[in-house]
């Protein structure tokens, strides 16, 4: 039976190798992806090849308003039959940035707004209209364990605060700095986890939550905005990983990520898929305090655009 999948994030890395993936492996799947400008129709052209069914909606994700619209105009579709039912979310975009002063069109961090924010937006405005079974997948990164093991120094920990005053710059020491960027990077992570896991218990059954880890992926866009030695270092040094253990290729990356957002990876609903496999996330990522403290955040911060 034909169904609906909506994606962020899969014009370029991991994304773009899951979106081809799901086409391939089921195509039943109605692809709907969510661009920026005038990606969407370049994206579509050259995913809806061989009878595969994609469509594109165009959001600029850093901005509530954008993603208010591109979510509605969706649950529209979705209700007019346009669209075929309603069967997965996934929230695969995400933005680092060098510095953690970058302030959205509403007034919040960047990073938080794109990684946090525009996400549950999706989810809250789409919860009604997803036909069981569904799975709402939100892309989480292990640099939110902080530790050397899972960032090899590359990426500073989580460091945990209100979400009130994560949802603002300045939030970090020295926020004009790369490793301020980098830790509100690693801190908004975290946050998809703690959502994910209230999403779990609050979602209608039949509606499954999963937040999924694709392990270290050098060579993607995450640090398009990095400065020229680290944007050289991803796209032609740290690649070569991939052949150790310490890193995983876009390939792999996107073929697990596809597989989750497919069911093909068995999880239960607020698991933590690392690559191919349910896991254990960090230890400070189960906190039902802090997952309820920013749930009633993210509902306070997204309540204008939530009608």
């Amino acid at each position: 039976m034909q169904h609906t999948v909506v994606m962020t994030g899969a014009s370029r890395g991991i994304g773009r190798v899951a979106a081809e993936h799901i086409l391939r492996r089921s195509p039943d799947v109605h692809l709907l992806v969510v661009t920026r400008g005038s990606a969407g129709a370049r994206l579509l052209t050259e995913l809806a090849t061989g009878g595969h069914t994609v469509s594109h909606v165009s959001a600029d994700l850093g901005s509530l308003r954008s993603v208010h619209s591109a979510a509605t105009g969706i649950r529209d579709r979705l209700a007019d039959g346009e669209l075929p039912p309603l069967r997965g979310f996934v929230g695969n975009a995400g933005v680092q940035y060098t510095n953690a002063l970058t302030e959205g069109p509403d007034g919040f961090e960047s990073t938080f707004a794109v990684n946090v924010l525009a996400n549950h937006l999706f989810v809250r405005l789409l919860q009604d209209r997803f036909a069981a079974p569904a799975r709402i997948v939100i892309t989480a990164s292990d640099t939110h364990f902080g530790d050397f093991r899972h960032t090899m120094g590359m990426v500073p920990g989580p460091v945990w605060k209100s979400p009130d005053v994560l949802a603002r710059t300045g939030a970090f020491p020295r926020p004009d700095s790369t490793a301020a960027g980098r830790t509100a990077y690693s801190t908004s992570k975290l946050a998809t986890i703690y959502l994910v896991h209230e999403y779990a218990r609050r979602l209608p059954a039949g509606i499954d939550a999963l937040a999924y880890n694709p392990g270290f992926v050098p060579g993607t866009g995450l640090a398009r905005d990095a400065g020229p030695a680290s944007r050289f270092a991803m796209r032609r040094v740290l690649p070569m990983m991939t052949l150790t253990p310490f890193a995983t290729s876009r390939r792999a990356a996107g073929r697990h990520l596809a597989e989750v957002v497919l069911g093909t990876t068995t999880a239960p609903t607020g698991a933590y898929v690392d690559r191919g496999r349910v896991a254990r996330s960090s230890a400070e990522s189960y906190d039902p305090r802090r997952e309820r403290e920013l749930w009633e955040a993210a509902e306070r911060f997204t309540a204008a655009y939530a009608l």
